[in-house]
């Protein structure tokens, strides 16, 4: 089945495209990339190109990867692919969906529509989207998907954390813990964030019992780490018995993971959406599953 669609990952997808190959029994390729001098870039795609092409890549550190990825894109179709699908678990220049200040431009609409201009389907996860509810009204192509890894960080959270009590760093964080916390009766509390910068915030948590109890402080998206740090701090007047991160996205820039760990955080964990060395959630058989029944559903 599928015998006419292959999975092309970039170098820096490897071990998760291998993963999710496994997962969807399809078989996997990985392009080939070499930078010039002056920072331009060769693609090299597999020799044999099937009709439906799907391109593996997380896009944490987007600008040059876009360039690499429309190169990739319409490279396969001049080769012959007829379909051209993009697996994206991380997917950049999503938070920018309106302006807020005079002249700013909405990422978000721009880099949905040059996205859309490349791929007939895209495939990711927990997309960090505020305004709109649905993927493709961001990006208008076939069919957009947008899964969430809830299911997956409760199948973990099961295994590693005896009776865990979710905490939501703030409102924007609350979909996610409520969806975890379901899956199994688990205690959880939504904090409030006030955002005084791009590396500032303040977090207050609402009065709950938080002593002795096993934290994980849970969110979509983790960058510098402030948040959860913040989160971190208020929670150490109720001495609870640990205090752990969980979380879709780990981009944890700069001093994000030492800060965290200072701040009393016993265990960080991620998805591997982005390859991070907190990775402990995989997303290969949730991928895959969705690829099954949704984009792969009419192929035969």
């Amino acid at each position: 089945m599928h015998t006419q669609t292959k999975l092309i990952a970039f170098p820096d997808y490897v071990p998760q495209t291998q993963r999710l190959a496994e997962a969807a029994k399809l078989p996997a390729e990985t392009l080939k990339l070499h930078s010039f001098p002056d920072a331009e870039v060769l693609v090299t795609l597999p020799a044999t190109i099937p009709r439906h092409v799907i391109l593996c890549r997380s896009l944490h550190q987007p600008n040059a990867k876009l360039i690499e990825l429309m190169l990739a894109a319409q490279g396969a179709r001049e080769a012959g692919a007829q379909t051209v699908s993009l697996i994206a678990p991380y997917l950049c220049y999503m938070r920018q969906d309106t302006a807020f200040h005079p002249g700013e431009v909405v990422s978000q609409r721009i880099i949905g529509q040059w996205l859309a201009n490349y791929f007939d389907n895209v495939l990711t996860v927990d997309a960090h989207l505020h305004r709109i509810h649905r993927l493709s009204d961001a990006i208008p192509v076939h069919q957009a998907i947008n899964l969430t890894a809830t299911a997956p960080m409760a199948a973990f959270l099961r295994r590693e954390v005896e009776h865990p009590f979710l905490v939501g760093p703030d409102s924007e964080s609350e979909q996610w813990v409520a969806a975890i916390a379901a899956h199994d009766h688990w205690d959880y509390a939504v904090g409030a964030k006030k955002r005084l910068g791009d590396r500032q915030v303040e977090i207050h948590l609402p009065q709950r019992d938080y002593s002795q109890r096993h934290i994980v402080l849970v969110d979509d998206v983790a960058s510098t780490g402030q948040t959860l740090l913040q989160a971190a701090r208020a929670l150490h007047p109720f001495a609870p018995a640990s205090i752990s991160v969980l979380v879709t996205h780990a981009l944890f820039v700069g001093d994000a993971l030492a800060e965290l760990e200072q701040a009393g955080v016993r265990q960080i964990w991620s998805c591997d959406s982005i390859p991070h060395a907190t990775n402990a959630v995989s997303l290969a058989t949730q991928l895959a599953d969705a690829l099954q029944q949704t984009i792969l559903a009419k192929e035969v």
